[in-house]
Parts: C-alpha cells; structure tokens; sequence
C-alpha cells in the first residue's frame, strides 16, 4: 500500500508537469499576421516588440489582448522574395518607424543539447516502469507467482540481540533438556564419534505464555548459530502447492546456514492429523505437511538443521510428525511453581524501581497459576499504576492493585448501581467469602468488593497457601461450595435468586462433570472415565469427538453429575445459615466501604 501510494504521487507529479508543459505550448502559440498588416501596425505605434526567427519575425501588439489578459503574439511571414526577416528588416533600418524597436535574435539551444534532453527523457521513464515491474511482480504476474513460494521465516543473527539461557527463568528442568542440543550445535564431532545421531526435532508443549518461544531463541543464542523463526500459519495458502513450496525454499536457506534453528510456532496450524477435516483446503494443508515430513525425514540429508517447534495443541498433531527421526524430543513447559514465579519476577524487575516494602517471593505467593507472560505484564501494569500516581517506586500495594487489574479487569468505579443491586452483591459476594472460610481447606480470603471490574459485578479473590499439583475429591467438593456461596446467600437473604450466579454455575457444573467422566469420583461410576481420546489440549477446547458411551451411560452420568451439586447446595445453606451473622456483618460493612480487604475480612468473620 505504502509503495502503492508513492507510485501515485510519481505519476500525479508526472502528468501535472506534462499537462503544464502542453498547456502553456498550446497558450503562447502565435497567430498569423500578414507583412502588410505589421507595417501598418508600426506606423501606427501599435507594436510593443519584434523578435526575430530565421524567415520569421514574433510581433507583440501593444493593444491587442488574449483572453488572459497577456499581449497576443503574432507570427509574420517575410514575402519570398526576401532571404530572411533579418535582412528585410536590415533594409528598412533607416526607416523611423522600424528603428525605434529593439529587435533581438533569440537565443536558441545547440541541436545535441535538445538530443541529450530527450534521451535523458527517455532513460527516466524507462527506469520508472522497470521498478513499477519489478515491484509488481512482473507484467504478467509470473514473477509475483514465484514470489508466492518462497519462505516467510525471518533470520535472526543480530549478536547485539542475542537471547540466552540466562533471560529465562522458572523452568531449569526444561533449560537442561535443551543445553544437550547446544552441545550437538558447538560441538557435534564429540558425538558423531561416538555414532550418535544428533536429534532432528525438538517439540516443546505448553499453555500459552510460558516461555516457548523464550526458550527457542535461547538455544539459538547459546550455541550462536543462525535462528529462522516462523509461523505455521504462514506456509498455508489458497493457492495448491504454495505451502510446499514455502517448505522447501526454508529448509533449502536453512542448510545453506548450516548449522542452524529453524523454529515453527503453532505447528499445530500446518501439522494437524491428516484426513481429519474435510474441506476446500485440507489438500493444500496436506502437501504442506506431507513436503515437512520429507525435508525432516525423508531421502534429503538434513545435517546440522535442528528443528523446533511449540504448540499448545499436541492432541491434533498428526502423529508422523510425532515419531522418533522427525521430533525426537519433546518437552513440556509447563506453569511456574513459586520458586520459578520468583525467578521470573527477579529477571522482570530489572530495570524496574521496587519499594523496600516489595518482596518479590510474597508476589510469587500471591500470584498461583501465573504464566511468565502474566507476570511480565504483572510488573508492567504495576510500573504504569506508579507513573499515573506520579510516585517513583513501585510498592507492595501498588503490585497488589496490578494483580487484581490483571486477574478481573480494570475496576469500574464511575458505574452507578441502584440500591437494590448493591445489596444483591454485595450479599452474593459475602456468601462467597464466608464459604471460603468455613469450606475450604486451603484458601484464604484476600479481597471482597462489590466495585463492577472487568465483566464481574464484584468478586471475592481468595489465594492458596501453596501450590497444589493434584486435588482430592474433598478439595473439588470445596470448590464447589465457593462457587455456590453466592446463590445461596441471595436464596437465604432475598428468598430469590438472580442471573449473577451464571458464571459460578457454569464452574460449578464443569467441576462435578469432571469429577464424574475424567476422574472416576462419583459413587455408581466409580474408577470409571468418559472423555474424548486424544484430549491434551492445553487451551480448554475440546477435540469435537462424538462421545464413546451409551445413551443409558449418559443419562447416569447426568444424574450422577446432579446430585454432587445438589448435595453440595445443601451443605453451603446449612453453613451460611448457621453463620447468618456473619454473613449480614459483612455485607453491611460493604455497603458503605465497597472494598474488604483480607485481613479486615478476618476480623469481621471473629467479631460476629
């Protein structure tokens, strides 16, 4: 578009002078007198100038005006039997009339300069149209169609750049699977001596945002080797053969860079199971993966190419792109635990001014379930909080304010609510904090407010006191009771229910429905499971198969699935119930403050 925009200014500029040139040509074009008439106008006094021309002679008459308001130029032929308009008027030089004007021979250009101008004319738009061409791909598009074809990967070689182990952090396990690649790119003789083969993929599966990309770019700066990065989605087209193409023009750069990196993030946009969808661009979307497998694998030496890829779809990946002698390896980058947390939130504080009251293993506490990504944006939305308070260091609550924005959304303190909807939430939330503290095993209470942040009219945030790899039925059952909190308060207080339980609902029900098809925790299924082959997705999608039971099997499920949150309803009313003054203190004090921060919350709950 840019180029697009420039070729137009070249040719508006271009026409302008051409038209300007043309036009004035066309205006200061004389008109014919006769000699007879030119002598008349002399004795006259009429003429304002005469210009000599050859046979010619350019007369200007004093009161003779265009349309523009300029002098009309008139044209006199000298009678033949006269050499030239010069030598007529040498002749008539004694007469009064005539040498009283100037008469001036113009200055005229030398023949080879009027040759050059028009070469060098030439030349400038023969080399405007050979760019206009090129750019374009040609006249007839070949040249844009073989441009179709090539790869999109960007090389990366900038030392000044270089992304290196030490960048990341919280995930040494996953730094000391690939540094064994870092020693097949430094020093591959060592191994080839040994008749090992050096791996040729290395498949790297996680959640989003937890450094596979990082992880990447880090092997390619430790071994200070060439790094081609790419998407998958760029090698698919709706043109048949591009993305094969595409495949090979990469590999064929990539070996001219020897030993190098190539990485393919989102594989799973070019490698999914074949013949798993049909439609117009499965075909496309099948070369394109059947010309991977070859340079990969296939009969071309692929030596000193090592191939990375991430995804946090492995479930979909077709599985000969799985198989040893293609991806070799595959590890898994998963969550931070809180020791990693720390470690990424010491490297993002670089460069960062904390307060002496921020402790960075208290952040890493607070913030379970994060993802490198959700902490850098952590420490960056607490960065922006500090500079719109006009305060040079960055504080504890500062942070704890950021990590709310980050979790809920911003909070929505403009937003009037009516009366009626205030103490709706706030009882709602309150029943929510209260089934926490007399349910849960493991959580805390760490906020209650009824101010509208994000999409939530008002949450109730709770943290673990460590983090959990597994959980037990009990803890799902708890879970399941803090969903329910909510509802249950609006029940037990406004003998009626409303629609802000939806979402609490929606969690209440995922949660029962695992515990039943993925776990095997209901009582006339139990150590039994019901869930989609192939399900191991980190994304929370489903894999779209049709389910593998019977109707019949269905419909225990169902039931199954009803009566854990039914007898979970019961318990949280019994416990909001047998805690109703609690439950009142609290929400009246949220109706005048909005916001109950934790520990004020643990006094609330001991003094009712």
């Amino acid at each position: 578009m840019k180029y697009l925009k420039k070729q137009g200014i070249f040719l508006i500029i271009f026409l302008v002078i051409v038209g300007s040139i043309a036009f004035s040509s066309i205006r200061n074009t004389p008109q014919n007198m006769d000699y007879s008439r030119l002598l008349t106008e002399i004795q006259s006094g009429n003429v304002n100038s005469i210009v000599l021309q050859s046979d010619m002679a350019e007369v200007q008459l004093n009161k003779a005006l265009d349309q523009n308001n300029e002098l009309t130029k008139y044209e006199v032929t000298v009678p033949p039997d006269i050499t030239s308009a010069s030598d007529r008027f040498t002749q008539a030089a004694d007469n009064q009339l005539i040498k009283s004007y100037s008469i001036t021979q113009p200055l005229t250009m030398p023949w080879w300069s009027q040759i050059v101008l028009a070469v060098g004319f030439i030349i400038l738009l023969s080399i405007w149209f050979a760019v206009n061409q090129k750019k374009q791909g040609g006249g007839l598009g070949g040249n844009r169609a073989m441009e179709l074809g090539k790869s999109r990967a960007k090389l990366s070689i900038d030392d000044q750049k270089t992304v290196s182990f030490a960048d990341v952090a919280g995930a040494d396990e996953v730094k000391e699977e690939l540094e064994e690649i870092v020693e097949f790119l430094k020093a591959p003789e060592r191994f080839v001596e040994l008749g090992a083969r050096i791996p040729k993929g290395v498949l790297l599966i996680g959640p989003p945002g937890t450094g596979k990309t990082l992880l990447a770019k880090a092997v390619s700066g430790e071994a200070s080797v060439p790094f081609f990065s790419i998407s998958g989605s760029d090698f698919v087209e709706i043109f048949v053969g591009v993305g094969a193409s595409r495949v090979r023009d990469l590999f064929a750069q990539a070996k001219k860079n020897a030993p190098c990196i190539v990485f393919i993030d989102e594989i799973d946009a070019v490698g999914r199971k074949r013949g798993a969808n049909m439609g117009g661009g499965n075909e496309e979307r099948e070369q394109t993966l059947n010309q991977l497998l070859v340079e990969m694998d296939g009969f071309g030496i692929n030596e000193g190419v090592i191939i990375l890829a991430a995804t946090n779809r492995p479930d979909v990946l077709d599985s000969a792109l799985l198989r040893p002698g293609r991806f070799d390896r595959r590890v898994f980058v998963g969550l931070p635990d809180i020791k990693g947390r720390e470690q990424i939130l010491t490297v993002h504080a670089i460069g960062k001014p904390l307060a002496d009251d921020v402790k960075l293993d208290e952040v890493a506490r607070i913030t379970p379930g994060f993802t490198g990504a959700d902490l850098e944006n952590l420490l960056n939305e607490s960065a922006i909080l500090t500079a719109r308070g006009h305060k040079k260091e960055i504080d504890n609550e500062i942070i704890k304010e950021a990590a709310f924005k980050v979790m809920m959304g911003p909070e929505k303190k403009s937003h009037v609510m009516s009366d009626k909807d205030k103490k709706l939430t706030a009882f709602h939330e309150a029943g929510h904090a209260i089934a926490i503290k007399l349910a849960s095993s493991c959580r805390n209470v760490d906020r209650v407010t009824i101010i509208p942040s994000g999409m939530a009219g008002g949450y109730t945030a709770s943290r673990p006191s460590e983090d959990q790899s597994y959980h037990t039925k009990s803890q799902m059952i708890e879970e399941i009771i803090i969903a329910l909190g909510g509802r249950a308060a609006e029940e037990i207080i406004l003998n009626e229910v409303s629609t802000g339980a939806s979402n609490d609902l929606k969690r209440v029900n995922e949660i029962a429905r695992n515990m039943v098809t993925k776990y095997g925790m209901s009582d006339k299924l139990a150590n039994m499971i019901f869930v989609n082959e192939n399900d191991g997705s980190f994304d929370g999608g489903d894999s779209g198969r049709a389910q593998s039971y019977s109707n019949e099997i269905a419909s225990i499920i169902d039931n199954e699935v009803k009566q854990i949150i039914d007898h979970a309803y019961q318990r949280t009313l019994y416990l909001l119930r047998e805690n109703i003054s609690k439950l009142n203190r609290l929400a009246n004090v949220l109706l005048v403050k909005e916001k109950v921060e934790g520990p004020e919350f643990e006094s609330i709950f001991l003094a009712a």
